[in-house]
């Protein structure tokens, strides 16, 4: 298992995370995609850290605080050294009827951070990270609220999740000039048959040092090999009981059918294929894996083995490559004027730029 900073910081988290989403069930969404008790929970936990995993992310709002709760529990007895582990939860969603308990408001922020520290049973969050974007609350407030918890030292660092590329620009912006603790990762779906991120989202995290998480590797499952166009699943597996995140299907069977022939000429599932896919990404910080049971999580731990070769990563960009859009056709009919003008002599580029065109 590789380690791989976060961001623009020191910190070193394990290039795969154990996703909590699965933990605590109850209604709704939550019942559909995992309801692990304590038991069940810390078995995973147990599991990935045995694998090298450093790194767990959480959320207030999963199950309704439980996932943390469990995580936290599922640490002490696991009696996990506080060094050994980076723990990331999120702020942002629905926690009780009244109008500010969600949102990235500097008051729901200051009371969620403590919420979940006394779940997480921890003195401090290594990775907190606001859930979504907040239409409502200025930046700057959100921003300075996030500085504030660094500066007391309940947060080490902080992250956002499902922004948009000049939203997070805007955030940085807004934090240089006074010098407030900067961002350092966004929390993003990302898959071979999801690539909507390398628009504009990936080339902003390069253009400023911010890692990307990805959440939803497989696309809620759709990657895991069980699915086709032929195939519609076991009874009782996500996607037949929660159909997201959106997935163009021809785009992913398509998918499905270049990872089919890799992986079994490998000896490996689908799922791996699709996972060591993203870790060959260079902007991936670390993929987040979640499971229900310890099979599913062992044959997901088991990606990190797989290694891709330069031809097998041509194939699968083909298959799977972003049909061309403005201004990014644009954007490359000037680069290749540019390398042209460079080859033949007529310019010369003394300042090499911080991304490819």
């Amino acid at each position: 298992m590789r380690n791989r900073p976060l961001g623009r910081t020191g910190l070193f988290v394990s290039e795969l995370c154990l996703g909590t989403m699965t933990f605590g069930g109850g209604e709704g969404m939550w019942a559909q995609i995992g309801s692990l008790q304590q038991a069940d929970a810390e078995r995973l936990i147990g599991q990935a850290l045995d694998a090298g995993i450093n790194f767990i992310d959480t959320a207030d709002m999963y199950s309704g605080g439980l996932a943390e709760q469990i995580t936290g529990q599922a640490l002490k007895n696991l009696k996990v050294s506080r060094e050994s582990v980076v723990v990331a939860t999120k702020v942002f969603g629905d926690m009780g009827p009244g109008p500010n308990m969600r949102g990235a408001s500097r008051g729901h922020i200051l009371d969620a951070v403590k919420a979940s520290l006394k779940r997480l049973q921890l003195d401090h969050i290594d990775l907190y990270q606001i859930h979504a974007f907040d239409a409502a609350t200025p930046i700057e407030e959100t921003m300075r609220a996030l500085d504030q918890l660094v500066r007391h030292g309940h947060v080490r660092y902080i992250g956002v999740s499902n922004w948009a590329a000049w939203q997070i620009v805007k955030a940085v912006g807004i934090a240089e000039r006074p010098g407030l603790t900067r961002l350092e990762s966004l929390q993003a779906y990302y898959t071979i048959a999801g690539r909507d991120l390398e628009r504009e989202i990936i080339p902003m995290l390069r253009s400023e040092g911010i890692g990307l998480l990805v959440w939803s590797p497989l696309a809620g499952g759709l990657l895991s090999g069980k699915f086709g166009r032929e195939q519609k699943g076991e009874q009782g597996s996500r996607r037949t009981t929660f159909d997201f995140p959106p997935v163009n299907l021809e785009r992913a069977y398509a998918c499905i059918d270049a990872m089919r022939p890799i992986a079994q000429a490998r000896g490996v599932s689908v799922a791996q294929i699709a996972i060591a896919w993203l870790l060959a990404q260079p902007q991936v910080t670390s993929v987040i894996i979640g499971a229900k049971r310890p099979d599913q999580l062992a044959d997901n731990i088991a990606a990190a083995q797989v290694t891709l070769s330069a031809e097998e990563l041509n194939q699968l960009d083909e298959v799977s490559r972003l049909p061309s859009e403005y201004p990014g056709w644009m954007l490359e009919r000037q680069g290749q004027q540019r390398r042209k003008q460079m080859s033949e002599g007529q310019i010369t580029n003394a300042f090499p730029p911080t991304s490819s065109l």
